[in-house]
């Protein structure tokens, strides 16, 4: 499937697609997501199809404006408006209790609704020329890295998809924050751009926060234990070790991928090296795309320098978490 560019005629024929129960790849600010009609139980259900993703595993509802959440929530607290008149449109899902005409497809069985408005002008466009929600997780292969350009939705799905819409390159590079509001306390499910400290500042309250190893009662998308990972064995290592393990790799005859930013590595014709950002918002913005291009090279091992552990770099720690392992000698 070719991504065609998102002009306003490929906008309205993707609307039109959406309503026929078809699918449809569009951008957003984190990722690029696959989207099919949310009130549609049929068309959901081609969306785990084409990813080969457990029908257990929910999506997130795009929506065009903060009035749509009547739609889909059984009640809106006064915190979830705050958290939208703040944050949206933006990478931010808030978690409700869900209508009861919401499709169990959409919420993978739950009795809860993940929704968000996203920052991003084509995304706004055809939401509010398709006229409901659109049920849209990333636009790749089940546990796979996410897509932050068209092309690398051409690359994972090929045909599985109906029509790509081109928007050029996400600005945010990861998927968006999730908070769950459907409960008694606020909790952070998964981190991302925009971070705990200023969601705290909006909720004047302590965010509960999930321990790596915890299980959220409620699922939600992002939650799994492997994630966003290449199909290359991935790890990660203290970046003051980095030298070490590569020249020792490299006289193996191994051929690595490095994804680093700080450490530098003497150059050596086995070892493919991808300089990311020294910020974390400029790193998470790369991050996506440097793993997908190490992972088209046939390499033995990517090795990913460590970033600090640190509140700015909780997102980037989060997926790097989930798509490699510590570094593991021999």
């Amino acid at each position: 499937m070719k991504p065609v560019q998102a002009d306003d005629a490929a906008i309205a024929k993707a609307a039109e697609l959406l309503h026929q129960g078809r699918l449809v790849a569009f951008p957003t600010e984190t990722v690029y997501g696959l989207g099919a009609d949310a009130g549609n139980p049929a068309a959901v259900r081609r969306i785990f199809e084409a990813k080969g993703r457990p029908a257990d595993h929910p999506l997130i509802v795009h929506i065009a404006n903060t009035a749509s959440l009547n739609d889909w929530a059984e009640s809106v607290p006064e915190a979830a408006l705050r958290l939208a008149a703040r944050f949206w449109p933006g990478p931010l899902a808030i978690i409700l209790k869900k209508k009861a005409t919401v499709p169990l497809e959409v919420t993978g069985g739950q009795d809860t609704v993940a929704l968000r408005i996203p920052n991003n002008p084509i995304a706004l466009r055809l939401l509010q020329t398709f006229g409901g929600g659109i049920a849209a997780p990333s636009a790749n292969r089940f546990k796979r890295i996410s897509p932050t350009q068209a092309s690398h939705v051409a690359e994972e799905l090929g045909d599985r998809v109906d029509m790509i819409l081109d928007g050029g390159p996400c600005q945010v590079g990861v998927e968006s924050t999730i908070v769950n509001l459907s409960g008694p306390q606020p909790i952070l499910l998964r981190p991302g751009h925009i971070s705990r400290q200023q969601l705290e500042e909006v909720l004047q309250t302590e965010l509960i926060i999930l321990q790596h190893a915890e299980k959220s009662d409620t699922r939600a998308p992002g939650l799994m234990m492997v994630h966003y990972a290449p199909a290359t064995v991935a790890m990660r290592c203290v970046g003051e070790t980095l030298p070490e393990i590569v020249q020792k790799l490299a006289a193996q005859g191994k051929k690595i991928g490095l994804l680093g930013y700080r450490q530098t590595i003497k150059a050596h014709p086995l070892v493919h090296d991808i300089r990311l950002p020294r910020q974390a918002e400029a790193y998470a913005q790369a991050l996506y795309t440097a793993l997908r291009e190490l992972d088209r090279l046939q390499l033995d091992l990517i090795l990913v320098e460590q970033p600090p552990n640190t509140e700015d770099w909780r997102a980037v720690n989060d997926r790097l978490s989930k798509a490699t392992v510590p570094f593991q000698p021999g």
